[in-house]
């Protein structure tokens, strides 16, 4: 009997629902874990990673794990693991960055949505050969950017950084698949 692999998405869903439960229980663990300009200008660099282990509430978390798990298993599938947590790195990176250099400096950012973001830009760009209409993931990051300036406290920057980040990422990549 050959066991199966646990897959990465899987296991990043995991983690950050458990860090959520953590959020919950240790007063502090968000505040030391976030993003914001203040932060990043004295030098905090790792919260451009921590952040996305922490989320503003129960219905924040929750999109952003459904987003994870169904955006990241097929380019988890297409790119394999090592590629794969380049694209998720480099879109956190770039999601936070953005949200770090753009914002208030004392507004700080919470979240994977910046991952999730790049998520989009990587299945856009693989969706013919993964059998995915990228019209539809266009309309959805239309919808969520708009949703950002609706209903306010969202922080559109990050998820336009994370959408460049792995946008950018899966073009270099598939150059070298």
């Amino acid at each position: 009997m050959r066991l199966r692999a646990q897959s990465l998405t899987t296991l990043l869903v995991g983690l950050i629902a458990l860090s959520y439960l953590i959020q919950l229980l240790l007063p502090g663990y968000e505040e030391a874990l976030w993003i914001s300009g203040a932060e990043y200008q004295q030098g905090q660099y790792w919260r451009l990673f921590t952040v996305a282990l922490v989320h503003g509430g129960f219905f924040h978390l929750g999109f952003n794990l459904y987003a994870l798990h169904i955006l990241g298993t097929p380019v988890e599938q297409f790119f394999g693991r090592t590629r794969y947590i380049i694209i998720l790195l480099v879109s956190l990176f770039f999601g936070s960055l953005a949200s770090a250099l753009f914002n208030n400096p004392y507004i700080a950012s919470v979240g994977a949505s910046g991952m999730v973001f790049g998520l989009f830009g990587a299945l856009a760009l693989i969706s013919a050969r993964v059998g995915v209409e990228w019209r539809g993931i266009i309309g959805i990051v239309l919808i969520n950017f708009a949703l950002g300036f609706i209903i306010g406290g969202v922080d559109w920057r990050a998820h336009v950084g994370g959408l460049l980040g792995g946008t950018l990422t899966t073009l270099i990549l598939n150059r070298t698949k």
